[in-house]
């Protein structure tokens, strides 16, 4: 009997097998779909529908990244082991899937499964590795970003693909591009290092940092327990932990109270002014740890911590003779949120054993 492409097709959506498998199990099985749903099992070779409901928990972020710079797509695509996460195979599979994301420019994982990819749609695409490989394989989550004119776009891959970023910025002059894209590539690795989620302590919500200021308050205290406990210099105990609480009020009374200070210690008024930027400047940084933790623009930069990613952009800025604006990121840690199974060896080898 004559095996057709629509009963291959027929035999891989119920099996998850991979095509040639399954067009040799119709040959041997003389087109007999039951008999060769059979051969396939027999072989091993029937097994997408167990694998996928297994925990996928490593894998690999990929970039695929425009030549021109003009558009990246991250993708997160998970496996269950490391050890699969370093074959080839996997690793081709994965490059494939941002391909496909970057080419077809959809937006989520449902329309990305309803895309065509090598003749066949994406889902099925998916199934055919998960019988090839061995393990279940989950596109967990992607994001395309792309820029216009006088902006640009680059990222990073951190330690073999547990960690991808992508950072986006604009530009004033048409010629700092380069430079641009290679101070962005610079940034990429202080973002995967460093973790911050947001661009400025603009996007906080003020009940975020209400709650974050008690728990950073209480968490310092504590700490200092231990310094006084080891004789070691105890840390300030912040009044604030964001810049968004640091009213023009209250940057008024503390540039009073700094007054004061240098009063009580006989400082003469005249050079009053030369101390006092300094004493301000250390009064923001021990009442914005929240910013310095989580926000990009805030943090002390991975290459110069005594700068803020924030003066390292005006520096740039001023040395290619143009503004440079960060307007996004987006960074991806390989696995995050998901709860992975824990194996219990002995409880298993006992369940085989009954």
């Amino acid at each position: 009997m004559a095996v057709t492409a629509g009963m291959v097709k027929e035999l891989r959506e119920k099996t998850g097998a991979g095509m040639m498998d399954c067009k040799k199990a119709l040959v041997e099985s003389n087109g007999d779909m039951e008999a060769a749903g059979d051969w396939l099992k027999n072989k091993g070779l029937s097994s997408a529908g167990k694998k996928s409901d297994r925990i996928a928990a490593e894998g690999a972020v990929v970039i695929d990244l425009a030549d021109d710079l003009t558009k990246a797509s991250m993708v997160e695509v998970n496996a269950e082991t490391d050890f699969v996460a370093k074959n080839e195979q996997f690793q081709n599979f994965a490059s494939s899937v941002a391909k496909q994301v970057a080419s077809t420019g959809i937006a989520d994982v449902d329309a990305l499964n309803a895309t065509d990819i090598d003749g066949t749609s994406f889902e099925e695409y998916v199934k055919a590795n998960i019988s090839t490989i061995g393990e279940n394989l989950v596109v967990r989550r992607f994001e395309t970003v792309t820029a216009g004119e006088n902006e640009v776009v680059n990222g990073y891959i951190h330690m073999g693909g547990k960690i991808g970023v992508l950072v986006h910025a604009s530009f004033e002059k048409a010629e700092m591009k380069n430079d641009v894209a290679d101070f962005l590539k610079q940034l990429s690795m202080h973002i995967a290092a460093l973790k911050p989620t947001i661009l400025s302590a603009n996007e906080f919500d003020a009940d975020f940092v209400a709650k974050e200021t008690e728990g950073m308050i209480k968490t310092i205290e504590k700490e200092n327990e231990e310094r006084a406990r080891l004789k070691k210099p105890l840390k300030n105990i912040p009044e604030f932990v964001s810049k968004l609480q640091l009213s023009d009020a209250v940057m008024a009374g503390v540039e009073e109270r700094l007054k004061e200070e240098l009063k009580a210690e006989g400082k003469p008024e005249k050079i009053w002014d030369r101390i006092l930027p300094g004493k301000i400047e250390r009064y923001i940084a021990d009442n914005t740890l929240l910013d310095q933790q989580l926000c990009l623009l805030d943090q002390f930069y991975a290459l110069d911590d005594k700068k803020t990613v924030a003066s390292i952009i005006e520096e740039k800025s001023k040395q290619l003779g143009g503004k440079i604006e960060i307007t996004k990121f987006v960074r991806y840690e390989l696995g995050e949120g998901i709860e992975k199974k824990e194996d219990d060896f002995a409880a298993e080898v006992e369940a085989q054993l009954k």
